[in-house]
């Protein structure tokens, strides 16, 4: 069997297939513009209100009192929206680009399209139900049919398979091209992509989801406080370094409000630059609506139907459109609002900056005063000894003394001046004290014995002085040691070439002692042990003993007698101050023994000693020559 009008039912189809992709070549190539914005600028300025948006952040950080805390939330629910209404302007858009896939087409063009699309369906359906009713006939012959008539049906029932099968192909391929041309074009796939990226960046604002669900409850989320330190706090603290701390923070502080307060004017320029060509698109819609109702009265029957379908597209833009001025209008007030907000808290940052200058220029002002006067007190102290005191000796002292207290009052001042609580700088002191105390217990009462041995009585470099069985001349005293430089036991040979080193503390030990002579005064007591012959007159020998020890002395009584005087000078007691010799008998074992105790001149006495023994040995030769009654 020949297949019915083979020839013409490819001809429709291929003039099907044709039309369509001429019509969607068409619909790509001409596509009159409806959008306010295109896809990227769209996406653009939809990141910057983003970015804009994450400002909120910084303020966050920057919220540290309550006041503070009522801008911050009015910010917040005037930023979530103006994003809200960016992502309504940004959708309307994205309306208005995929409404442009349908107008890339005339009407006429479309029409024709859409007919030809639908004669070409309607054979190619008319023909597949003709084979198919045709090879349903041909079955039932078959199954009556003679055996000789069997193989001609059977050829026929194949050939009109294979008929079938190519009419269904050519189904299937218009219906692929149609799919095709109507949902696939470019404008198409451009919109759905931009509607992609919309819900995309709103999607990556948890806040701005969280804060949209919160408005369908009574639950208000209320920003938490920031745990920095308030200026008010900060105030109260006096320490120089935290009030410095809190003119960099505020400044700081104003300096991001300040950046903030840019970024919202920029992004809110930028809203108004947006809100110009919307409002020129409605102008024209406008107008193009005035032309329809004026063409609107001349025409009737069809043509007026096409009338009214370009009415129906005008209100749909003309809605559209106005779907973006209202949003934008609302954001320029919105942005005035919040950047209203920002000035009155760059406002009370002003005020705050200015009285945390106040309070650093004032503990400044102090702490200097507290210094100067400190220096000029000791400046007075060192001009009164050096007016007053004439000794070196006690000069130096009392100028160590400035020395140490002024450097001790500076680091007092200063430690008051920079502590940041006057409790946590007592507890400190205190724990500094008690560990200095503990590691340095030997140098602090050297450090103490230094003032004891410097007193009135001290010692200085020059004295003669004994501390223990050592006997030494004080060579260097500091505040912790001090050296001698040691001299033999009786101090007639000089000294010994060695240099003995004692801490300050000695002066608190039982053990040892330290002895010093007077000032002024250079004499000792030396003492010798005779025995006396057998048999001699003790008396008289007494008598000539002490004879031959003031005869030695008396040469050197002028000195010793001074040096006497200035002995009773400095001793309560009278007694015990005559420096002449002295003789004592007392017996022992061995016989009667005669103690002579004489006082010399420290400078001569070496030469005072050789000739008290002379004298002495003589005395006693004489008394053993003498015969004995």
């Amino acid at each position: 069997m020949q297949p019915k009008h083979p020839i013409r039912s490819t001809t429709i189809f291929v003039t099907a297939v044709f039309a369509l992709l001429s019509g969607a070549h068409n619909a790509c190539g001409q596509e009159p513009h409806r959008t306010v914005l295109a896809a990227e600028q769209v996406v653009q300025i939809l990141d910057e209100t983003v970015d804009w948006y994450r400002t909120l952040g910084t303020q966050q950080q920057a919220a540290d009192q309550p006041s503070d805390l009522l801008i911050l939330y009015a910010n917040r629910q005037t930023g979530d929206k103006v994003m809200t209404l960016a992502f309504e302007i940004a959708r309307a858009n994205a309306e208005l680009l995929s409404s442009e896939e349908d107008s890339g087409k005339s009407d006429t063009e479309a029409a024709s399209s859409t007919q030809t699309m639908s004669q070409a369906q309607s054979k190619v359906d008319l023909q597949v139900k003709d084979i198919q009713t045709e090879m349903d006939s041909d079955r039932r012959s078959l199954a009556t049919a003679a055996a000789s008539d069997r193989p001609a049906l059977q050829g026929k029932i194949a050939e009109l398979q294979g008929e079938l099968d190519l009419a269904n192909a050519r189904h299937n391929l218009l219906d692929t091209i149609s799919e095709f041309t109507n949902g696939d074009s470019a404008h198409s796939a451009r919109a759905s992509a931009l509607k992609l990226q919309i819900d995309a960046i709103a999607g990556s604002i948890p806040s701005l989801n969280t804060a949209t669900a919160a408005a369908t409850s009574s639950v208000v989320s209320i920003p938490t406080l920031n745990t920095a330190p308030s200026a008010s706090s900060t105030l109260g603290r006096f320490g120089i370094w935290d009030l410095a701390s809190n003119v960099i923070r505020l400044s700081q502080k104003i300096a991001a409000i300040d950046a903030i307060d840019q970024r919202t004017l920029k992004l809110q320029a930028t809203f108004t630059t947006m809100r110009n060509p919307p409002l020129a698109q409605l102008k024209i819609l406008s107008t193009r609506g005035d032309a329809l109702a004026a063409k609107a009265d001349t025409v009737a029957g069809p043509a007026l139907k096409a009338v009214r379908d370009q009415f129906d597209t005008l209100a749909w833009l003309f809605k559209q459109t106005s779907a973006m001025i209202v949003p934008l209008s609302k954001e320029g007030i919105l942005l005035s609002q919040y950047r209203h907000n920002l000035a009155n808290w760059r406002t009370a940052l002003n005020a705050q900056y200015r009285q945390a200058w106040k309070a650093l220029a004032s503990r400044i002002g102090i702490f200097a005063a507290l210094l100067a006067l400190v220096f000029v007190m000791a400046e007075l102290w060192r001009r009164a000894v050096f007016r007053y005191v004439h000794d070196s000796r006690r000069r130096f002292q009392l100028l160590l003394v400035r020395k140490i207290a002024l450097w001790a009052l500076v680091i007092a001042i200063a430690a008051s001046a920079f502590a940041s609580e006057l409790g946590s700088l007592v507890t400190f002191a205190g724990l500094i004290t008690a560990g200095l105390a503990v590691a340095m217990q030997s140098i602090l009462v050297s450090v103490v014995g230094y003032f004891f041995l410097i007193g009135k009585y001290g010692i200085r470099v020059g004295d003669r002085v004994q501390i223990g069985t050592v006997s030494g001349e004080v060579i260097e005293l500091g505040l912790v040691r001090l050296h001698l430089m040691e001299l033999d036991d009786r101090g007639s040979l000089g000294p010994t070439g060695r240099v003995v080193a004692f801490a300050n503390s000695i002066v608190f030990q039982s053990s040892g002692g330290l002895f010093k002579q007077i000032p002024g005064v250079d004499i000792a007591w030396h003492d010798a042990t005779l025995k006396l012959p057998q048999g001699c007159d003790t008396a008289v020998v007494k008598d000539q003993l002490l004879a031959a020890v003031t005869g030695v002395v008396q040469e050197y009584r002028v000195e010793i007698e001074r040096q006497s005087k200035e002995i009773q000078k400095n001793s309560a007691s009278k007694a015990g101050t005559e420096v002449t010799p002295q003789v004592q008998l007392r017996f022992s074992n061995d016989g009667v023994e005669a103690l002579v105790r004489y006082p010399v001149n420290l400078k001569h006495s070496a030469e005072i000693d050789e000739r008290v023994s002379r004298e002495l040995s003589g005395v006693i030769s004489n008394t053993l020559k003498t015969p004995t009654h």
